[in-house]
């Protein structure tokens, strides 16, 4: 997501045609290098979360600092980033196409609808993440099923074998979309409202404290970008509000990707039907925010990392 603001009127002059050359693939390497860095950050937190929220037998009855502790002890410390690599296939076209796809809704949105400020970012951010999910969620549901098996207990015997099993034994490529719904219901509050807070604090923060808060682009001495510290900060508040808000529905997202693997599948078939089993047989605190704790833990430093790359990675490639 762009961090940038203009530092005077040179700014605005058209980018010189070298600088435009592979603007799009050099802006999807960008994103893609963010997603992965910001999910390498955070995978033993990740890993942990998807065993939390879908009640894995083996962890049933521990909390987040006990998981934490006993994962190492029962599988090593490998066993953190169970699935990670899955993740990294997965995270880095999702990374890039979110990236991506903001900056290019963004101005679809502007020129088309004349909507600009502080709603175009919301409006583009929840059509970037929904776009990204959609194009990627095959391989999500293959990494969180390989998260969710415990060393001793495997179902499957690596990624390929996931996808084979999968194909083969839950309907074809349907069974890889199981759980898209929740999942793009929930990614259109989250990522817009991670890219809307994080805009907009960028934008007040360079507009209110440019000396402060701001420096010149590497690459761009005339375009002003936040400061490391304030974007890292930036980051992990859009992050944390973000997640609140969508935290339930990436719940019910994970017991209907893990479907087939938990005893009470045929309870999880369609969104409403999981929510209210969740809801009915585990509450509001220990169903639905199941695991939050650690969530908040993990996507703070996840959002600040993610945002925090992909501005360096701007700078680097000469996107500014």
């Amino acid at each position: 997501m762009a961090s940038e603001a203009t530092a005077g009127p040179s700014a605005r002059l058209p980018a010189s045609p070298a600088r435009r050359d592979f603007y799009w693939l050099r802006s999807f390497v960008a994103g893609g290098v963010a997603g992965c860095c910001a999910k390498t950050t955070i995978a033993p937190l990740d890993r942990v979360k998807i065993l939390l929220q879908a009640h894995n037998r083996h962890y049933r009855n521990l909390g987040v600092l006990s998981t934490l502790c006993a994962v190492p002890k029962k599988e090593g410390y490998l066993g953190f980033y169970r699935g990670n690599g899955a993740m990294m296939i997965r995270i880095f076209p999702y990374g890039a196409i979110q990236f991506t796809a903001f900056g290019q809704y963004k101005k679809i949105i502007k020129k088309n609808l004349g909507i600009s400020g502080h709603v175009h970012r919301l409006m583009a951010g929840s059509m970037a993440g929904i776009t990204a999910v959609i194009c990627t969620y095959p391989l999500d549901m293959v990494r969180a099923r390989l998260a969710f098996q415990v060393k001793g207990d495997h179902k499957y015997a690596g990624i390929i074998d996931a996808f084979r099993t999968i194909y083969t034994k839950e309907g074809g490529m349907s069974g890889f979309y199981r759980g898209l719904m929740p999942t793009v219901v929930g990614m259109a509050p989250y990522a817009g409202f991670s890219f809307f807070t994080f805009g907009t604090l960028k934008s007040v923060g360079l507009a209110q404290a440019p000396t402060l808060l701001g420096r010149p682009s590497l690459d761009n001495p005339e375009v002003l970008v936040l400061k490391t510290h304030v974007n890292l900060l930036c980051g992990g508040i859009a992050g944390a509000i973000a997640q609140t808000i969508s935290y339930p529905l990436d719940v019910t997202r994970r017991r209907m990707q893990l479907g087939a693997i938990l005893p009470d599948s045929e309870k999880c078939l369609t969104m409403v039907q999981t929510l209210k089993y969740v809801y009915g047989n585990h509450g509001i605190r220990r169903g639905l925010y199941r695991g939050l704790s650690l969530n908040y833990i993990r996507c703070i430093p996840s959002q600040a990392v993610a945002f925090t790359t992909y501005e360096l990675m701007k700078q680097f490639l000469h996107l500014n």
